[in-house]
């Protein structure tokens, strides 16, 4: 299992405690969403920081202020954390901008009741584990990952920070009214013609008319290498860089061992087996 004091164990996720409390995540159970609600639900080191920048230049029309002049985790109401419900909440303007790492199945009862618009960013599972060890053994508020080898067996397991990929991944592709969830690519956001694609998609789901030259302009803006540095540059008391890495697909390769990457395909084929989409790495 994941150590104890840097996380709790909560409805089968491993949360850590220096950014949720078991208070709050009570107090979040029954939190209310209004329909133009718009959440980021991702695994982490999946491109959730990507969309969070998308998604708030699209609703205001590619102005850049708000996304300039204010750190992303400071304008995003992250779903679980307590510092969100400090927030006065009900009388934030809508649409209202969440973020959650957590399973489908443990978001808020009113969820699935009134369900907010989502986009899901999905990317290459052997990625994500190769940047979330870098990252976690680079910041405080998470235990030390141990080797890379130590550290896929965890991953495999879901004994790992907000747990496991594939229940993660599953749960969100699998609910029966999908009509509400917009499921973008890791991989294609990395292309200049593909990630201008997904801008349009992205307006085209939250409603929101934009003209070529607009999105033209949130393209260049969210290209990873200009969304690092502008992000880099916001305020906050979080230092930025450490939430961008390097920003491309197939690193991996570049860190696994041959059976290391044996062993990840042999579980990934079995657990997601029954799993019928197409992703862009396989």
């Amino acid at each position: 299992m994941a150590d104890p004091s840097f996380y709790h164990l909560y409805q089968g996720m491993y949360l850590p405690k220096f950014f949720h409390t078991l208070e709050a995540l009570k107090r979040w159970e029954d939190f209310t969403f209004r329909r133009d609600d718009v959440i980021v639900a991702t695994y982490p080191k999946s491109g959730t920081n990507w969309a969070l920048e998308i998604a708030p230049l699209v609703l205001s029309g590619g102005d850049p202020t708000v996304v300039n002049s204010v750190a992303t985790w400071e304008r995003t109401i992250c779903i679980g954390n307590e510092k969100a419900l400090s927030m006065d909440l009900e009388n934030l303007p809508s649409p209202r901008i969440f973020s959650t790492h957590f399973y489908y199945h443990v978001m808020p009862k009113s969820f699935y009741q009134v369900k907010p618009k989502v986009i899901n960013v999905l990317r290459n599972p052997k990625d994500i584990l190769v940047s979330a060890f870098h990252y976690y053994g680079n910041v405080e508020y998470h235990a030390n990952p141990g080797t890379l080898t130590e550290f896929l067996n965890k991953f495999l397991e879901g004994n790992v920070p907000f747990g496991s990929w594939f229940d993660h991944v599953k749960g969100w592709l699998n609910p029966e009214d999908k009509s509400h969830i917009l499921y973008l690519s890791f991989e294609e956001m990395l292309q200049a013609q593909d990630l201008r694609q997904e801008v349009r998609r992205t307006a085209e789901f939250l409603e929101k008319p934009l003209e070529e030259e607009v999105i033209d302009r949130i393209t260049d803006r969210c290209l990873f290498k200009n969304m690092k540095k502008h992000n880099n540059k916001a305020p906050s008391d979080l230092d930025h860089s450490k939430f961008f890495r390097k920003g491309i697909a197939g690193d991996w390769k570049n860190h696994l061992s041959e059976e290391d990457a044996q062993h990840f395909d042999c579980v990934y084929k079995d657990k997601m087996k029954d799993v019928h989409f197409k992703f862009a790495w396989d």
